[in-house]
């Protein structure tokens, strides 16, 4: 029996209604015979900064788009949105002392999950937008047909993300010095500047004693940046699945590491039994309806050789629950003696329809499902592993509040996002601050 393709006789959640299932079979056929976008070594090593992570000796950073659009694979776009990660980064590795494991949300989050199958305007219902990779955005009967051949252009789009994150983060783009040289210009012009100068001059002080001692290490001036995304399309998953000629084991190289939605963790789902065959570092999104029974099920499932940074668990439960409802989760889970990493999606918890009809995210919610996250790690001893954020780093008006104040009115302005809002760079960066301020205070 082949173990990659047992998934295929169970129920498939969040799947397109493919009008023509033959030319799926044909495009995930050329898919499967075109080159790795990541590399098995590249995911055993992400994995081995995860079991760091689990161990309480790093920190995840895990951003980007919501939904990445093929429009969006430009040197501008992901330059900016690197630049956005790599200046969080910074501020986060000096304030934890320890290593920030960087993870862009990028290079193949092109389809979502949606809560209902169509969407009405104006009387006029269509199927819903899933993702550059399943159908367009525009709001037309041609538009929202499922289209096979955009697999394949979502391997194309990926490729060159990857080509040119690679670039920007070996090729001198994110040399240290220069990384924090930005953080200088946001702490001028951010009305919470303040706050953030004693940190930043920190910073200076420590490069500048690292200089005059005649330091200079490989690692100032080129940093390893994962790519992640969730893994929904299981026919693009399993054609870009390839058997290592290391190890003669199967990994996904569509991504470093791939995560299963809250919408299809599903014990018995085909998203689980995929992903429990493949060796890359994998991810579970909990929200806040999952139990102790569900999260131990999982590790069974998933994890059943407790190999350390193999599973990490990403909740996003909601300022309001996340106090209540991941002490459970967390205490289980470690009295089980798992070794599972624990990130902190502040983001999809806390989304809502503002009175101009926008669907948007305050910023104090967020930092307030951060914040107790922190809060329910640091009462259980056990290590709060990181963030997973929505950002772009563009100036976009998605998400209300941060240092300038984005009100519903301002909404309007720049609501550019193909899906959820997304924080914008200033707001992404006071972020960064605030949650450096929560590790310092915790350690």
């Amino acid at each position: 029996m082949d173990l990659l393709e047992t998934w295929r006789d169970l129920p498939a959640a969040q799947q397109p209604d493919w009008p023509d299932p033959a030319r799926v079979q044909d495009v995930a056929a050329q898919l499967s015979k075109l080159p790795p976008l990541v590399f098995a070594g590249e995911c055993d090593q992400l994995k081995g900064h995860l079991a760091a992570v689990a161990r309480g000796e790093a920190f995840v950073l895990q951003g980007g788009d919501c939904a990445e659009t093929f429009s969006g694979a430009t040197a501008d776009d992901v330059r900016n949105k690197l630049k956005t990660l790599l200046q969080m980064a910074v501020v986060l590795t000096y304030a934890a002392s320890v290593p920030v494991v960087k993870i862009g949300r990028m290079a193949g989050q092109f389809a979502k999950p949606r809560s209902k199958p169509s969407e009405v305007r104006d009387g006029v219902e269509l199927p819903a937008y899933r993702g550059d990779m399943v159908n367009g955005f525009d709001f037309t009967p041609e538009s929202r047909v499922p289209d096979p051949e955009r697999l394949l252009r979502a391997y194309h789009a990926a490729a060159v993300t990857l080509n040119l994150t690679r670039a920007f983060t070996q090729g001198g783009y994110a040399d240290l010095r220069q990384v924090h040289a930005w953080n200088h210009d946001f702490v001028a012009e951010s009305p919470a500047g303040r706050r953030y100068e004693r940190l930043a001059g920190e910073i200076d002080r420590a490069l500048a004693f690292m200089h005059a001692a005649g330091a200079d290490p490989e690692e100032f001036h080129r940093v390893e940046v994962y790519s992640s995304h969730e893994a929904l399309l299981l026919d693009y998953e399993r054609a870009l699945t390839r058997v290592d000629s290391r190890s003669g084991l199967p990994y996904d190289v569509s991504a470093h590491f791939l995560w299963i939605g809250e919408r299809t963790r599903q014990l018995d789902g085909a998203h689980v039994e995929f992903m429990r065959h493949i060796r890359n570092p994998i991810g579970v999104k909990l929200g806040p309806t999952t139990t102790a029974e569900d999260a131990l099920a999982l590790i069974e499932r998933l994890d059943p050789d407790r190999e350390p940074g193999r599973l990490t668990f990403v909740t996003r439960m909601g300022a309001k629950r996340i106090r209540e409802h991941l002490p459970a989760l967390v205490e289980k889970v470690t009295a089980s003696g798992a070794q599972v990493a624990w990130i902190c999606d502040p983001m999809h918890g806390n989304t809502f329809e503002s009175e101009s009809g926008y669907k948007t995210r305050r910023f104090d919610d967020v930092l307030d499902e951060v914040a107790g996250f922190f809060e329910v790690h640091r009462a259980l001893g056990t290590h709060p592993g990181g963030v997973h954020l929505e950002f772009t780093g563009d100036d976009v008006t998605e998400c209300v509040g941060g240092g300038h104040d984005i009100v519903d009115d301002d909404l309007h302005q720049r609501y550019e996002t193909a899906c959820d809002p997304r924080l914008n760079r200033g707001q992404a960066l006071d972020l960064a601050f605030m949650v450096a301020e929560m590790y310092r205070v915790g350690k």
